[in-house]
């Protein structure tokens, strides 16, 4: 059973729908970032400045561009890329070593080529 999982899990469908699901995610926190976090504020900012807010902490808080959160977000997509490549890199390495084994043992040659390797090496002799 353990066999069929990982029969079933390394197969490139699977594989490739898991990493187009978390790279997926790992971009959705992107854009809400940039929405949420640089360009709402950037809109707002006009607006809020025209508004007459009493309180000067809310207006500050309000129309902050935060470009950190922004930054942050970017750096986390790119560490989930990398280690997910590394990932794929390794189980690419993998397959080729468990390919490379299989393939390892050569065929026997066919009956009539055997026959004359016989016939030469009793020449040789």
């Amino acid at each position: 059973m353990l066999k069929e999982f990982k029969a079933f899990a390394m197969r490139g469908n699977v594989v490739d729908l898991a990493v187009g699901v978390i790279i997926g995610a790992a971009f959705n926190k992107i854009v809400s970032s940039l929405i949420d976090d640089v360009i709402t504020p950037l809109l707002l900012k006009p607006a809020l400045d025209a508004a007459n807010l009493q309180n000067l902490n809310e207006l500050t808080l309000i129309g902050t561009v935060k470009y950190g959160v922004f930054l942050s977000a970017v750096i986390n997509f790119i560490i989930v890329a990398f280690v997910l490549f590394m990932i794929i890199k390794g189980m690419n390495a993998a397959k080729k070593r468990d390919e490379a084994k299989v393939v390892a043992a050569p065929a026997p040659p066919p009956a009539d080529i055997q026959l004359l390797t016989e016939i030469r090496d009793l020449l040789k002799k």
